[in-house]
């Protein structure tokens, strides 16, 4: 393959299919890969979902430890980088001190959630500590949202000069451009034909708050609705969920995909996206929901810039309960369809258009694209 000019080390923990690592896998095979060529220098010992992928687009997986050294070891050794672009919260503190030390000019810490686990003494005193390094040795601060980079960098950070917004790109053009009959064969091997279903994309961990959704597919379940719930995605409450499903004697009515790739197929196959996260920094599969059109249903933690203003998204609050999430989901059901074209305008006019996500980072990363 033609050599490559320009060289960026993104810092990850593991390239699993999340939406930060979706977002970046978006981004590299949408980008001229002649002349750029993406590395990911990953925490995981482990071989991660978009491993292989990353390798056949002509990027390289590099393992390390999480440690400022073995940081700057990585960056010497398989360098020289044009950017450092850390996505590891306040981990990224070391990363922007390694490329430092490594005399890398770009270094950029981002932005991708609104919370995380802050409540002992020492993991707060960690905080504030790399939340002063962040700031102090990044050249450039990018946040999914402003409540995600007010969190990462402080409150007064979306005020200063290197503080940008960067929109989470998705590919919608797939989601659009989806295949009737693959939605058809999925509907009829999973019996969803003639039932309301609730979808539901995401990792299987707390903060995506699937029993939340298991509970209002009981709720609905004692009113005889003719309901179905699909979760796709897998993750560390797999199990948790899976008995909690078995306890309500719900195993007809709950379809476990597993991670899957035709995201496009299932949301066409969905009738409402409800997404009851406890903390989240956008959202991604929520735009790519808007992109097929869904009706979708929210929590208070949902940020507003992943509202497109089509009329899809609407809010309630988690403590609002189980039957009001119940009777929204059957007021939504019935809501006006938007076609295609007006999808398609929405998004290419938006900041979340392929072109203008790309040229924004290009900007960002200082390359003449």
């Amino acid at each position: 393959m033609k050599s490559k000019n320009i060289k960026i080390l993104h810092v990850v923990g593991a390239m699993n299919k999340g939406g930060t690592e979706t977002m970046l896998m978006n981004l590299y095979r949408k980008i001229n890969r002649e002349r750029i060529q993406f590395d990911f220098l990953s925490f995981s010992e482990e071989e991660a979902y978009y491993d292989k992928e990353i390798n056949e687009l002509g990027g390289r997986v590099i393992r390390s430890s999480k440690s400022i050294n073995s940081i700057a070891k990585i960056i010497d050794e398989y360098g020289p980088y044009d950017v450092v672009h850390a996505h590891t919260l306040f981990n990224s503190g070391a990363a922007m001190i390694a490329a430092k030390k490594s005399g890398i000019k770009n270094r950029i810490s981002h932005a991708h959630t609104t919370l995380d686990d802050s409540s002992s003494f020492i993991r707060r005193a960690y905080i504030k500590l790399m939340r002063y390094l962040i700031n102090k040795n990044s050249t450039y601060l990018l946040a999914c949202s402003n409540e995600a980079g007010k969190y990462l960098f402080g409150e007064n950070a979306i005020n200063k000069n290197n503080y940008t917004h960067f929109p989470n790109l998705i590919d919608y053009q797939s989601v659009l451009d989806f295949s009737q009959s693959e939605v058809d064969k999925f509907k009829s091997e999973n019996d969803l034909e003639n039932s309301l279903v609730i979808g539901h994309i995401g990792t299987f961990k707390p903060a995506k708050n699937q029993k939340f959704l298991v509970s209002i597919l009981k709720e609905m379940k004692s009113r005889n609705e003719n309901i179905k719930l699909v979760l796709v995605g897998d993750g560390s409450q797999r199990t948790e969920i899976t008995e909690l499903v078995s306890k309500y004697n719900l195993e007809k009515d709950v379809i476990f995909t597993g991670t899957r790739d035709d995201i496009a197929t299932l949301l066409h196959s969905m009738d409402i996206f409800v997404f009851p996260s406890i903390y989240e920094g956008l959202g991604l599969v929520l735009l790519e929901a808007q992109a097929a059109g869904l009706p979708c249903l929210v929590s208070e933690a949902i940020q507003p810039e992943a509202d497109l203003k089509m009329g899809l998204v609407e809010k309630l609050n988690l403590s609002d309960g189980v039957e009001a999430w119940s009777n929204k989901i059957i007021e939504m059901y019935d809501s006006k369809k938007i076609d295609k074209k007006t999808i398609k305008n929405v998004f290419d006019s938006s900041d979340y258009s392929t072109e203008k996500c790309i040229n924004k980072l290009m900007d960002i990363y200082d390359i003449n694209y």
